[in-house]
């Protein structure tokens, strides 16, 4: 619809206010500034290797380069399925990943919930302080120290029940006890930096909903159930969409370092994507069917993150990533 100019009478579209995008992006000049370091980590990391995902369709030879290796269509995929490691991959890590997801954040909101009841201001942030350290514990500290407690010969476990006369386990031979070892080291490492967010958004809460509940006689069981974990909903969904996101990328450190990847008896329960392409890599040599599994777990967890951003689109709209 057209407008009519107050001080000509012309009639002025609409359209022809609005700015070009050179002029947009010089009034955000200082933000698009700010955002350099993380656009250029982006392009450096993440758009200039995309051509290199065209190894996953050739007999990549080291002499004949990238595109200059046999193109075998879809070959190296069709080994994964025939082979079975394909659904055995895709099995760990999305169950790992799962458990990581469901575990951590009940852990983190319950962490977070009890912090906030914590009255004493001093104990609060000691607690805090030595919930976040193990976050900052390097992947290989973390195996080091599974290595001492769990390790047949000098392991503290086995000595322990060696020393009590019983028969000491043997843990890496065992591969039904890893994906608990595995998930339990995950969220002591995760548990306290999770946690943070879940109580930063807790404090965000208006403090006269609370003196509000206390009038009307409200305990601290029903303020956490009908105040504070709905305001954690909105939280909640963001940070489980962003984990969904990465629901096929698995914690290559922890696992590489807590299990390896040489270990042939604990890889049906531990093996999973991240530790399949660097052994394809660094044992095997085989680029073709390392980047095939790479290409595969990029294009699979594109679609879930969209699959489940539409789902929570159709649920509540406003809790979408976009």
């Amino acid at each position: 619809m057209l407008k009519t100019n107050a001080q000509t009478g012309n009639r002025v579209s609409p359209v022809s206010k609005r700015k070009t995008l050179g002029a947009r992006v010089w009034d955000c000049k200082i933000l698009i500034l700010m955002c350099t370091p993380a656009i250029l980590f982006f392009v450096v990391f993440s758009y200039i290797p995309m051509p290199g995902a065209y190894i996953a369709f050739t007999d990549f030879k080291y002499n004949l380069g990238i595109f200059g290796s046999r193109f075998v269509g879809l070959e190296n995929f069709r080994f994964l399925v025939v082979s079975g490691k394909l659904w055995q991959l895709t099995r760990n890590t999305i169950l790992y990943n799962l458990a990581f997801i469901v575990l951590g954040n009940v852990l983190q909101i319950f962490v977070a919930i009890l912090l906030n009841e914590i009255r004493n201001k001093w104990f609060k942030k000691v607690t805090q302080t030595i919930m976040f350290l193990p976050y900052f514990i390097s992947a290989v500290l973390v195996g080091f120290l599974a290595y001492n407690i769990l390790n047949f010969d000098f392991g503290f476990i086995p000595g322990v029940v060696k020393a009590m006369g019983g028969e000491p386990p043997r843990f890496y031979g065992n591969p039904a006890v890893w994906p608990f070892i595995i998930v339990a080291a995950h969220l002591w490492q995760s548990t306290g930096y999770g946690s943070i967010v879940y109580f930063a958004a807790i404090m965000g809460i208006d403090t006269t909903i609370y003196e509000a509940a206390e009038i009307d006689g409200a305990n601290a069981v029903q303020r956490i159930f009908h105040i504070i974990l709905p305001s954690l909903k909105p939280t909640m969904v963001i940070l489980i969409l962003f984990s969904i996101g990465g629901i096929l990328k698995g914690n290559f450190g922890l696992f590489y370092n807590l299990v390896g990847t040489a270990n042939a008896a604990l890889q049906p329960m531990t093996d999973i994507i991240e530790t399949y392409v660097f052994r394809s890599l660094m044992s095997q040599f085989n680029f073709s069917y390392s980047a095939a599994a790479g290409l595969y777990q990029s294009a699979v967890g594109f679609v879930i993150v969209m699959t489940a951003n539409w789902v929570i689109k159709r649920i509540e709209r406003d809790y979408a990533l976009f």
